[in-house]
């Protein structure tokens, strides 16, 4: 009787093939992500299609919103912290580290003022990020050390967040008649 493969085990087989393919052909490993939300004028919102169902934005109540709506600077941080929660679960298994209870959380701050137009040199947009590792493990603490270096170094939000890449904000060309 054969023992049953450990999750660590399980990971490894899953991504083998992927790795091998990217050694072999890197650029298979370029993976598009596309994101659009159908704007609604009238209500103020921006409906984005996820495969987890719509996702409703709209206007934070610092900025005249009602709060019945997600906000997209809450919807950034959730994406990183689902990110970082699934880089952190990933490698914790690859590293044979058991978490019996893992929380991520993403604190940041913006001014209103910036977004509204209050004042010209209040910045737009969040101003920092405090990312909150919160384990339950036995690990000991030089092995946690590294699983969050590494969830920092995997994790594609993280990254993109500390390391942005250039944004080109570009109106669509319309088609030919």
């Amino acid at each position: 009787m054969s023992q049953p493969e450990s999750p660590a085990a399980a990971l490894r087989a899953r991504q083998r093939p992927l790795k091998d393919r990217y050694q072999q052909d890197p650029a298979s490993a370029l993976t598009p992500s596309t994101a659009t939300a159908r704007v609604d004028q009238a209500a103020l919102t921006a409906t984005v299609a996820t495969s987890a169902g719509d996702v409703v934005a709209g206007l934070h109540p610092a900025t005249g919103g009602d709060g019945t709506q997600a906000c997209s600077g809450d919807i950034l941080l959730q994406a990183l912290v689902a990110c970082a929660g699934v880089t952190l679960s990933s490698v914790a298994t690859a590293m044979g580290i058991e978490l019996r209870l893992a929380t991520v959380t993403a604190n940041g701050t913006w001014d209103a003022r910036g977004t509204l137009g209050v004042d010209r040199d209040a910045p737009v947009g969040l101003t920092g990020v405090d990312l909150v590792f919160d384990l339950d493990t036995d690990a000991a603490p030089d092995k946690v050390d590294r699983l969050l270096e590494l969830t920092e170094r995997y994790c594609v939000v993280a990254r993109t967040l500390a390391e942005p890449p250039a944004l080109t904000v570009r109106r669509s060309t319309p088609a030919a008649p």
